[in-house]
């Protein structure tokens, strides 16, 4: 694996320059490949010697350079080292990297692939919370939701991966004078039959009908207003007519999510933390944070001068909490509650000042543990239809993304017979879904697009679906020629060699993502690798070879099968072994 090149070059930078070893990771990198072009393995960044002190940050840094790599001796490792401009190339011994690369996979050791790097020693194990997906209750599922859920699960994920105790929270808003509307409104325009029949159907019928009804009718704003204070102070009635329009929707949740892949291990959400919030307030009180505005409203000062210029709301005038009250009040009793060492919310990028206030408040009221509460925020999803227009509910679109697959596979001559095909669909759809969400940056706006979205050939989801298939064919149909020993010498030619290249990237890949957050740098990893292995099933026939290379060849496409499914699961995808 590449930490054993990493740290036997680390070892002769520091036996040389009298420091140690692990000084020299962080400016150790493997070199990325191109297509038919021959180039070394790792790079030496010079310049990242010079920021941390190890090299003088004055003089002439190509002389460094120069002088280093001249200092550098080869050995039974490491078989060319040369200057390059500002960087030393290394080039390691090929039958190792051919040994090193494919050990892990004749061990059964392919889950651990690039997860036991030295790289993540400077990472921070502990407890990690995610908060995210986080809809609205008593409405069928918003596409809007759908790059929460998926950004989220993949945060959850690669932390687990890594070693974390992942905490997978989804925070439902179910709590608000929107349910004073729905219970009034229930009331007159509800029937337990079709609610019984279509849930979440009838409850979004039965809201847009008070909605109008309220707009000119005082009496049934006044019976909203009624029935949210009913349920403020918790009559039994209003509470347990709330508790089943939770029940039924989580309920019918738990099925989009089971579809996209997703669980969480808590549904929390704001009711929970109602009583919370007013101790919070009186809490802002007694560290005489709580200010009274002109209006009349609680708010806190957040103006570095104190001057009022910038304030956050934390109490209306009538004495009623707020979504951010409630948040305060949330953070600080999971924090109780779970000990997390990291907290991670989840949600678009108009959030962002709403949680720059949340953190600062926090930090004001003495919780020094703020400072490890991270928003992951992401750009709006534009143009996101179906064939029968504007897009309103995330299972339309998981509908339709399996009814388009169904369509390809079918017009598809390299459509395998399977006995699953509709959840093949389902499943390399959702993948199309995911790639196109993660190809980019998270906080840029992306335009959706159905054609480009869903091709076989190019970089998508299907691709990788696609690639993943093949790889498992082949595997299954040479399941006679594996064998546990194989002749490292049979894939010294440059196609096999840029596939392992590429595999000793995976680790820096992987915390790069647990630094950022970002599933981009995965997602066109794998792209790569899929595309390296296409040329790889042109240039390295397994059937018609002899048996020490038909043996040779299988471990290495084995070994890519692995990574590129472990990558795929990071991401949240489930491979597919036929298609």
């Amino acid at each position: 694996m590449a930490c054993f090149f990493r740290s036997r070059i680390a070892a002769k930078l520091g036996r040389t320059l009298q420091q140690s070893e692990d000084a020299f990771i962080p400016a150790l990198s493997a070199i990325p490949v191109f297509k038919k072009q021959q180039t070394a393995d790792f790079k030496l960044s010079i310049s990242t010697l010079r920021i941390s002190g190890i090299l003088p940050s004055s003089g002439d840094i190509q002389l460094q350079t120069e002088d280093l790599a001249t200092r550098l001796k080869q050995d039974s490792v490491v078989e060319d080292i040369s200057a390059g401009c500002g960087v030393i190339n290394f080039k390691v011994n090929r039958k190792l990297l051919v040994q090193k690369m494919l050990e892990p996979f004749g061990k059964e050791e392919d889950v651990k692939f690039g997860l036991t790097s030295e790289l993540f020693n400077t990472l921070k194990r502990g407890t990690t919370l995610v908060e995210y997906s986080s809809p609205n209750i008593a409405k069928k599922f918003h596409a809007g939701h759908l790059r929460s859920t998926i950004i989220g699960n993949f945060i959850a994920n690669l932390k687990q991966s890594l070693g974390n105790n992942v905490i997978r929270m989804n925070y439902l808003g179910d709590w608000g004078m929107q349910f004073g509307l729905l219970g009034a409104g229930f009331g007159q325009f509800g029937c337990q039959e079709k609610l019984k029949q279509n849930p979440l159907q009838h409850l979004f019928e039965v809201y847009v009908q008070v909605n109008k009804e309220a707009e000119h009718n005082e009496d049934m704003k006044q019976a909203a207003r009624d029935f949210f204070r009913q349920l403020e102070q918790h009559e039994s009635e209003a509470v347990s007519l709330w508790q089943q329009f939770r029940e039924i929707t989580v309920d019918e949740y738990q099925h989009i999510y089971k579809r996209l892949g997703v669980h969480f291990d808590i549904y929390s959400g704001e009711s929970f933390h109602q009583d919370q919030a007013q101790e919070v307030v009186q809490q802002l009180q007694s560290q005489g944070l709580l200010k009274t505005s002109e209006k009349g409203t609680g708010v806190v000062d957040l103006s570095p001068a104190e001057d009022m210029s910038s304030v956050c709301t934390v109490l209306r005038s009538d004495g009623t909490t707020l979504y951010i009250t409630r948040d305060l009040a949330a953070a600080i009793d999971r924090k109780a509650k779970y000990h997390f060492d990291e907290m991670i919310y989840v949600t678009d990028k108009s959030q962002e000042n709403h949680f720059h206030q949340l953190f600062h408040i926090l930090l004001a009221m003495g919780h020094s543990w703020a400072d490890r509460c991270k928003h992951v925020p992401f750009g709006l999803v534009r143009g996101m239809k179906t064939r029968s227009g504007e897009v309103v509910f995330l299972e339309d679109v998981l509908d339709e993304a399996r009814a388009r697959m169904l369509h390809n596979m079918s017009q598809s001559k390299t459509t395998k017979e399977m006995d699953n095909t509709e959840d093949t669909a389902e499943n390399v759809g959702i993948s199309a879904l995911i790639v196109q969400d993660f190809k980019g940056p998270l906080l840029s706006d992306y335009t959706f697009d159905w054609d480009r979205m869903l091709q076989a050939q190019g970089d998508t989801g299907v691709f990788l679906q696609y690639t993943h298939a093949r790889l498992r064919s082949l595997i299954r149909r040479n399941e006679g020629a594996k064998a546990a020993i194989f002749d490292p010498s049979l894939l010294f030619d440059q196609t096999s060699i840029t596939i392992l290249q590429h595999l000793l990237r995976y680790d820096e890949v992987l915390y790069q993502s647990a630094q950022d957050l970002q599933p981009k740098h995965l997602v066109n990893f794998l792209l790569k690798l899929c595309h390296l292995i296409a040329s790889a099933h042109r240039e390295l026939p397994v059937k018609g070879s002899s048996q020490d290379v038909a043996q040779a060849r299988l471990r290495l496409f084995s070994g890519a099968c692995s990574v590129l499914a472990n990558g795929m699961r990071i991401l949240g995808i489930t491979p597919v072994d036929k298609m």
